[in-house]
C-alpha cells in the first residue's frame, strides 16, 4: 500500500484516510471505544492517542473522528503517519476470520412527490418510531443518519419502518447520487443492526403524542380523528416516503393541526393536496363541514 491520502470531511470533527486499495469490500466497521477493537488491531492502536473518540473502517479508508482537545491541522499528518508505519509492519487492519457474516439486504429508491427527496427502502425493519433528522446536531438517536450527512448533498434524513428518506440539496442531481446512496445503505445495514436507538430519542411533543397515554387522555373526537388518519391517510403518505402525526384539536374553532414529515415536509403541492384530502375526509367521515385542517412541517 501507498500513502496515505487525508481527506477533510463535511464534519469538522472527522478526518477520512485513504488507502489506493480497498481495506474491505461490502463491509463497514465501526469502534466506539478500545474495548470494541477485538477484530481490528489498527484501531486498537488508534485507541490509544487521546484525542481519539471513534474509529470507522469502510472501502479503501479509515475515518477518524476526534475530541475536540485538538485540532486535526495540528495532528492528521502524524495520524496519517502511524497508519502508514502500522502496515508498513506488517500489522493487520482487518482481522479477517473474526468478521462479521453479511445479513442480505436489499435496497431499493422510490421517487416522491416531492423532487428534492428520494426514498429509500429496505428489506428489514429500521425502527419502530420515526426519526427526523434536519441536521447532523440531532442525530444523537440514528447513527446511520450521522454518517449520511458526511455526503455534502445530504440536507435532511428521515427514517421510519423499513425505510429512509432523504432530502438533498441542489447542489446534485438524483441521478448522479442515488445509486452511491444505494450502495452505502446497502452496506451499512448488512454490517450494523442498530439503524435508530430509540432510547436516544429525543422526547419532542411530536414524540410524546405518539405514546398510549397521550391518546387515551384526548377528547372522543380527537382520538376518532386519529384513528382515522392512522387508517386512511397514514399508508398513503408512508408510501410516498413521508409521515403524518395528530398535532391538536381545537372543539371551538374545529381546527385540526397535523405534523407532516420526510417527503412531505416542505413539499408545497403534497402539503396542499394533503391539507385539502385530510379535510375533505374528516369533514365527510366526522359528518362536520366547518373542519380546518392546519399542516405544518415537522
Amino acid at each position: 500500500m501507498g500513502k496515505i491520502s487525508i481527506k477533510i470531511t463535511n464534519n469538522i470533527s472527522i478526518v477520512k484516510f485513504e488507502l489506493d486499495e480497498f481495506i474491505t469490500r461490502n463491509q463497514n466497521f465501526e469502534f466506539k471505544n478500545i474495548d470494541e477493537t477485538a477484530n481490528s488491531p489498527l484501531a486498537k492502536q488508534l485507541f490509544y492517542l487521546p484525542f481519539v473518540k471513534s474509529v470507522y473502517i469502510s472501502g479503501n479508508f479509515i475515518a477518524v473522528e476526534k475530541f475536540s482537545i485538538v485540532e486535526w491541522e495540528d495532528v492528521q499528518d502524524d495520524v496519517a503517519k502511524q497508519i502508514e508505519d502500522f502496515i508498513e509492519k506488517g500489522g493487520k487492519i482487518i482481522l479477517e476470520e473474526t468478521t462479521t457474516k453479511k445479513n442480505p439486504i436489499t435496497i431499493y429508491a422510490e421517487s416522491t412527490p416531492n423532487p428534492a427527496v428520494t426514498k429509500f427502502v429496505a428489506n428489514k425493519k429500521l425502527t419502530n418510531t420515526a426519526v427526523e433528522c434536519k441536521n447532523i446536531d440531532e442525530t444523537k438517536a440514528s447513527p446511520l443518519a450521522k454518517d449520511l450527512f458526511s455526503f455534502p448533498f445530504v440536507k435532511e434524513v428521515f427514517i421510519d419502518e423499513n425505510y429512509i428518506s432523504i432530502t438533498k440539496y441542489d447542489i446534485a442531481e438524483w441521478n448522479e447520487i442515488t445509486l452511491e446512496l444505494r450502495t452505502f445503505l446497502k452496506q451499512y445495514l448488512e454490517q450494523t443492526d442498530v439503524v435508530v436507538d430509540e432510547s436516544l430519542i429525543e422526547k419532542t411533543d411530536n414524540f410524546k403524542i405518539k405514546q398510549e397515554e397521550f391518546f387515551d387522555n384526548l377528547d372522543v373526537t380527537s382520538q376518532e380523528i386519529i384513528n382515522i388518519l392512522e387508517e386512511y391517510v397514514k399508508p398513503a403518505v408512508q408510501s410516498d416516503g413521508g409521515n403524518i402525526t395528530f398535532n391538536s384539536y381545537d372543539e371551538t374553532t374545529n381546527v385540526v393541526k397535523v405534523t407532516l414529515q420526510g417527503a412531505c415536509s416542505g413539499c408545497p403541492s403534497s402539503t396542499f393536496t394533503l391539507k385539502n384530502g385530510i379535510e375533505n375526509m374528516l369533514r365527510q367521515m366526522l359528518s362536520n363541514n366547518t373542519i380546518v385542517v392546519e399542516a405544518m412541517n415537522g
